[in-house]
């Protein structure tokens, strides 16, 4: 079979005719529940910053409250310093508004904890399940990261069962305030020695996935490499419009920051047309070169020479895949030897974008009955008030643990993850709690207990993103340490009521993660699939268009649009792998995902150029009239029924990535057929067999 040239092009065979292979498709992602998805460290790396901030911000609060107030007033304030825990990768400007409107957050649910607490325990339960319900769909449907809601249905869980009455409620509301305060400082302290750090993250980040990605091509891992790569250049574009602000957005230094993106944006759109043209491995000095370009970022002294790729770009047109790849990454390091955007060329591109949606926009999408953010927030919701109920329903005392445990069990997202954080919340409880009782039962003074429950903060926020059964060693005894300390019980009582309302808290997590909305993902995953196919025919109905010139402004919508669309797909087929058992009609989609996520590539690289030809009338009909047959058989599920496509020099292997399409297409119905022969099967043998018992219970 034919082999790839160094440009990218297509062999020919010994018969003179050009003979295309399509790489191979990725191995399917496989969430696991084992004893390495248990007890291994995730990939990632230590996030020192945040841990520190974390543990300085409650020993301040703690310290601060119990001094001044009471050990239960320093709580409350400790509660309020949780704030530091969120937005810590987004542009300070942002960054400073959205931890003010979560520090609200935190203050409304600690009163409405408070007052319904100390009205009545039954109410405060559901009053609980509302908060988990609201706080899932405000922080999904803004994309406010973990710990996202479960911080909320922490305190708010928290505040129902200390001590006071509904006239306290003011007061626990200003120690909630200053909690909230000294997190938002700290949550800002980054500003004074790196006021554009984030951004520049955000760009260097997606400048060293697209160095994975170019060290994947000719390997199976290509599919996952790509996927990566095109969530950090999505990520890094949302963080750079955040930053755009009024007084930045014309300086130098931001329009140098949009140069860069809009280079790592295009240099990855086409570093994914050459890994789906080559079969071998890229030169290690191509991804080593990219390497380089994202230590550069925010030093510019590190940027590499673009005279390193002369020597590799040897023998490369420069319209060809692999000299598009190598002029891409010289101009992006030149751009980067520039400490500074040349003012006297005008003020640099501006993004044809808004900062950010509408905040109405982003909460009503996230309503909609096709989302999986309004699933998400009821199961959470519901089971979270549940879990409250059942234990006020046993009498146990401290029924908020079970709520608690539920919803941190509940952020898994499908059925496997919900298994393996069960099971991690479980152990990790259980041997916090030993080392709770070890420390408690030392009856410390409150001046060690504060820099204790600070340390083992900072210690949790360390290990939480790695591991979650470790995060769950050290938290549960810094909780428990807030609570004897808001609400003083024996200790011995405080372990063993731990233990039995975290079992109980996960066991009905994991009740909800199974009952409620379960295939909520898998019935998702068609309609992803199949807009995620129209998106892709009207990007490559506007490049072919000889009509219709396509405007910076239209390009960008058509790229933004698509790649949200791709990535989202991703998203939910992941989740929809992990709700057993109905994982298994999903498992055979796999290859008609990484067709139609490859076929969206092939329209996301059309876009990046800017001048290429566009085709004839026919051409144009008869590639929308493919695409529009790719839609209707997936959603009849059915064989399509592709005519012959016509042939695009420009875009060589789209044709290529549809057929493969159509082909996934007819073996995932053969799969569907299959499966249901089977199920017919052994209904009809189930049947049988109970016909069977019947006939000999007369007898």
């Amino acid at each position: 079979m034919a082999g790839v040239s160094g440009d990218g092009a297509e062999k020919p065979s010994e018969s003179g005719r050009t003979r295309r292979r399509r790489v191979a498709v990725a191995e399917r992602p496989r969430p696991r529940l084992d004893l390495a998805a248990v007890f291994g460290l995730g990939v990632g790396g230590w996030n020192w910053s945040i841990a520190v901030t974390a543990a300085l911000a409650m020993a301040v609060t703690f310290g601060l409250g119990t001094y001044l107030f009471s050990p239960a007033s320093g709580v409350v304030a400790a509660l309020g310093s949780f704030t530091v825990l969120y937005e810590r990768t987004t542009p300070y400007m942002h960054r400073a508004r959205a931890l003010a409107m979560i520090g609200l957050g935190f203050v409304g649910s600690i009163v409405l904890g408070s007052l319904t607490g100390a009205i009545n325990l039954w109410l405060a339960a559901v009053t609980v399940g509302v908060v988990a319900a609201v706080a899932t769909w405000v922080c999904q449907s803004l994309r406010i990261a973990k710990p996202a809601a479960f911080m909320f249905i922490l305190v708010c869980a928290i505040a129902t069962v200390i001590p006071g009455g509904p006239q306290t409620a003011l007061i626990h509301a200003g120690l909630a305030a200053g909690g909230a305060t000294v997190g938002w400082l700290g949550g800002m302290a980054g500003a004074v020695l790196r006021r554009r750090g984030p951004e520049e993250r955000a760009v260097s980040a997606a400048f060293r996935e697209l160095s994975e990605l170019l060290a994947a091509v000719g390997t199976r891992g290509q599919d996952h490499a790509q996927h990566e790569a095109s969530v950090a250049v999505a990520e890094a574009w949302r963080l750079v419009l955040l930053a755009q602000v009024r007084g930045y957005r014309d300086t130098p230094h931001a329009a140098r920051l949009r140069a860069l993106l809009r280079w790592v944006s295009d240099i990855q759109l086409t570093a994914t047309d050459v890994a789906l043209a080559r079969h071998e491995e890229l030169d290690p000095r191509v991804p080593a070169f990219a390497a380089r370009l994202a230590d550069a970022v925010a030093r510019p002294d590190l940027a590499p020479d673009p005279a390193d790729l002369d020597e590799l770009r040897k023998g490369h047109r420069p319209r060809s895949l692999m000299g598009r790849l190598y002029n891409g990454l010289a101009r992006a390091a030149q751009t980067e030897r520039r400490p500074e955007h040349d003012p006297e060329q005008g003020p640099g591109t501006p993004l044809e974008d808004q900062r950010r949606p509408g905040l109405l926009e982003s909460l009503r999408s996230g309503l909609r009955g096709d989302s999986l953010i309004r699933a998400t927030a009821l199961r959470m919701g519901i089971t979270v008030a549940a879990a409250g109920l059942l234990g006020l329903a046993l009498d146990v005392d401290r029924f908020y643990w079970i709520s608690i445990t539920a919803a941190s069990v509940l952020q898994g997202g499908n059925v496997v993850v919900t298994m393996n954080r069960a099971v991690q919340r479980g152990v990790g409880t259980l041997v916090g709690v030993v080392l709770a009782v070890a420390i408690l039962s030392q009856h410390l003074p409150l001046v060690a207990l504060i820099p204790l429950a600070a340390a083992l903060q900072g210690t949790a926020q360390l290990l939480i993103s790695r591991n979650f059964l470790y995060a769950s060693v050290i938290l549960t005894p810094m909780a428990l340490i807030l609570a004897h300390t808001a609400n003083p019980t024996p200790i011995e009582q405080l372990a063993q009521t731990r233990v039995e309302d975290s079992i109980l808290g996960a066991l009905v997590g994991l009740l909800g993660a199974l009952l409620l909305w379960r295939r909520a993902s898998a019935m998702q995953l068609p309609q992803a699939i199949t807009e995620t196919l129209e998106r892709s025919r009207t990007a490559i109905g506007a490049v072919l268009d000889p009509d219709v010139r396509i405007t910076p402004e239209r390009r960008y919508r058509l790229r933004r649009d698509l790649r949200a669309t791709l990535l989202s797909l991703r998203g939910i087929y992941e989740s929809a792998i992990g709700d057993v058992p109905r994982a298994k009609h999903t498992r055979p989609l796999w290859p008609v995902v990484v067709a139609t996520q490859r076929v969206g590539f092939q329209a996301l690289a059309a876009l990046a150029r800017d001048q290429a030809p566009p085709a004839s009338h026919i051409t144009g009909q008869r590639i929308n009239i493919a695409f529009s047959e790719l839609v209707s058989a997936f959603r009849e599920r059915r064989v399509p029924r592709l005519g012959a496509l016509p042939s695009l020099p420009e875009y060589p292997r789209l044709p290529l990535e549809v057929r493969a399409l159509s082909a996934a297409m007819r073996t995932a119905v053969a799969e569907d057929a299959r499966a249901a022969t089977a199920e017919r099967q052994e209904r009809e043998r189930r049947e049988q067999l109970r016909a069977q018992r019947e006939t000999d219970a007369d007898l």
